[in-house]
């Protein structure tokens, strides 16, 4: 495995939360914050401040607004995140099979 460069592994999608918030939004059309960190079993802080760094990358987009006077926050993967995680899956799954 002499040919193998971590560098090529996306440094923004490669955290064990972030990998995680990507696979769900992934699989559906848009979530909610309380979802996913209900999915995900993160912390309100620590989730948001990953979920940020994936909007600020572009790789999610964010809806904020209000029901009933309670904010609600959704989150959609973008297709510039879409194609990230694809190219990131892909890219592991090339060096497993190595």
């Amino acid at each position: 495995m002499t040919d193998f460069n971590y560098h090529e592994i996306d440094d923004v999608i490669h955290s064990r939360i972030r990998t995680a918030i990507m696979a769900v939004l992934i699989s559906v059309d848009e979530a909610e914050f309380t979802f996913i960190r209900e999915k995900i079993n993160a912390t309100d802080g620590n989730l948001s401040v990953h979920l940020k760094k994936l909007e600020d990358n572009s790789y999610i987009s964010v809806k904020k607004e209000f029901v009933d006077r309670k904010p609600i926050t959704r989150y959609k993967i973008t297709e510039i995140g879409r194609k990230a995680f694809e190219d990131y899956i892909k890219k592991l799954e090339s060096i497993i099979k190595r």
